[in-house]
């Protein structure tokens, strides 16, 4: 069996750092190449000393640089940086034949009038929105088997979209009237250094930020709109908590006229049936952040509400692995034809 040969730039962060945890225990490709501006030269294992004595622990990190990874012989790449800067890597790679699954927001929009709207700046590279995918495999599993772009969704989109597509496209709820309240892990914030994420100021201690216009309410409205074929406004309200990893999200909504908790569970089951990263809880169980950790699984399970008529819906995913490194994984196993589950 001929390996696939993969790069991941930018592979200091904890998507990075993620991404090579999945990769070292992938039986079908093989790490060609990892990249860091700060580490270049310094071996993995002397980074990340978990990964000392294990597989690759002795590759060294590359220049991030678009022609070093090209001439790594990686057919696939992984662009783990932050939005603004893949773009500047995509472009180039693409036109080097190789494919590229972005984990930043870049690639995620279509619009590039929205795109400033939430990230203050003008697109980096527009030319290329409209052949970047949309990288949620349960939505666009054939888009993305034949993609050369693949834009990996955000961490809450996932948590909230897949919930709520199969609901807005059935006509089952009300579009008007979805309200999210997401609790994530410190991760979700990146590895950095700044006083907001210090652990003397997230231990013991729940607080929102973001509110009312989170960026990645952007691709959550976006996908949402393209499930119920017009636009959708939410109101989203994340919240950091003091775990490591993990999210966890509640989603309030009105059913539509004559939708009854039946309809709703059948759609749902329907939607996800046979899904590998697809757990279904119903009316049985809660999602819990502690039994999706280290998992490419999403949990979601809903309530109906008699007293206020409301839906309620839950869900939980890592938001390292379904909502970024795993999920990449995921995609890049549908490109390259493998087992959708391989290395996860």
């Amino acid at each position: 069996m001929q390996l696939e040969k993969i790069a991941v730039v930018g592979a200091s962060g904890y998507s990075g750092e993620e991404l090579i945890r999945l990769l070292q225990n992938h039986a079908g490709v093989e790490l060609a190449c990892v990249t860091s501006r700060q580490h270049a030269g310094k071996a993995l294992g002397a980074i990340f000393p978990k990964f000392k004595g294990r597989k690759y622990d002795a590759l060294a990190f590359a220049p991030s640089e678009v022609a070093t990874v090209a001439a790594s012989g990686a057919r696939i790449v992984f662009l783990a940086l932050p939005h603004g800067l893949a773009a500047e890597f995509a472009g180039p790679l693409l036109d080097a034949g190789l494919r590229v699954i972005d984990l930043s927001a870049d690639f995620r929009l279509k619009d590039t009038v929205v795109y400033k709207e939430f990230y203050g700046q003008d697109h980096p590279a527009p030319a290329l929105l409209p052949k970047s995918v949309y990288g949620l495999p349960e939505i666009y599993r054939k888009e993305i088997a034949v993609a050369k772009l693949v834009a990996s969704p955000g961490c809450y989109p996932t948590s909230i979209i897949l919930p709520l597509a199969p609901l807005l496209k059935a006509g089952l709820i009300d579009p008007k009237s979805i309200v999210v309240s997401s609790m994530s892990g410190v991760s979700g914030a990146g590895r950095k250094v700044e006083a907001d994420y210090l652990f003397v100021e997230c231990n013991e201690s729940v607080r929102p930020y973001g509110v009312p216009k989170h960026r990645h309410l952007s691709e959550i409205e976006q996908e949402l709109g393209a499930a119920a074929g017009s636009a959708v406004t939410i109101s989203f309200t994340p919240h950091l908590i003091p775990v490591n990893r993990g999210i966890l999200t509640t989603i309030y909504a009105t059913p539509a006229a004559g939708a009854t908790p039946q309809a709703v569970a059948d759609a749902i089951t329907q939607a996800y049936r046979g899904e590998p990263f697809v757990r279904l809880g119903g009316g049985e169980s809660y999602p819990d952040i502690k039994n999706v950790a280290y998992t490419n699984f999403i949990d979601i399970a809903w309530r109906h509400d008699p007293r206020t008529g409301r839906l309620i819906l839950m869900s939980a995913i890592d938001n390292l692995i379904k909502g970024a490194s795993g999920q990449a994984v995921q995609g890049m196993n549908l490109m390259c034809g493998l087992p959708e589950t391989a290395g996860l």
